[in-house]
C-alpha cells in the first residue's frame, strides 16, 4: 500500500528514515499530536530512551484505537531538548521500524511544557478504507 521513496539521485538519509512516503487515493489518514514520555499513571522517567519508548506506546495505543500499528506510520515528527538526547531517542526509533521506515524529521528545541521531558513525538499513518477498527 505505501510506497517508500528515496531517491538515489539525492543525498542519502542521515539514519534510517525515508526521504518520502507516498499514500495511496482512498487511504484513512490518522495524525496523532505530540506524545510525550509519560505513563498513564503521570510518571515521567528521567531518561530519553525511556520517554521515547513511553512516547511511542502512546503512539501504538493511538494507532490501535484506530486499527492501524506501526507499519501504517508514514511520517514521525520528533523533538528533543539537546543533542545529548539525539542518539536514545533515534535507538529506540530505528528498533521499532523495519526495512521501509517512515519519513522523519528530528528537531532540537528550547524545551516542553514541563521541563522534566526530554522528548516529543508526533506521528502520521495511513491505512487502507476498508481497515478501520
Amino acid at each position: 500500500m505505501l510506497v517508500h521513496h528515496t531517491p538515489a539521485t539525492i543525498h542519502p538519509p542521515f539514519a534510517r528514515y525515508s526521504h518520502a512516503v507516498e499514500v495511496p487515493p482512498g487511504a484513512r489518514l490518522l495524525f496523532c499530536s505530540g506524545q510525550l514520555g509519560i505513563a498513564p499513571d503521570a510518571d515521567i522517567p528521567a531518561g530519553t530512551e525511556a520517554q521515547t519508548r513511553l512516547c511511542f506506546a502512546n503512539i501504538d495505543a493511538i494507532l490501535g484505537d484506530a486499527g492501524m500499528g506501526f507499519e501504517h506510520i508514514v511520517r514521525i515528527n520528533a523533538f528533543v531538548t539537546g543533542r545529548e538526547h539525539l542518539a536514545p531517542y533515534m535507538k529506540v526509533r530505528d528498533e521499532l521500524f523495519g526495512e521501509s521506515p517512515p519519513a522523519s524529521t528530528l528537531m532540537i528545541v528550547s524545551g516542553f511544557a514541563r521541563e522534566a521531558f526530554t522528548v516529543e513525538i508526533e506521528a502520521i499513518a495511513a491505512a487502507p478504507a476498508g481497515d478501520a477498527s
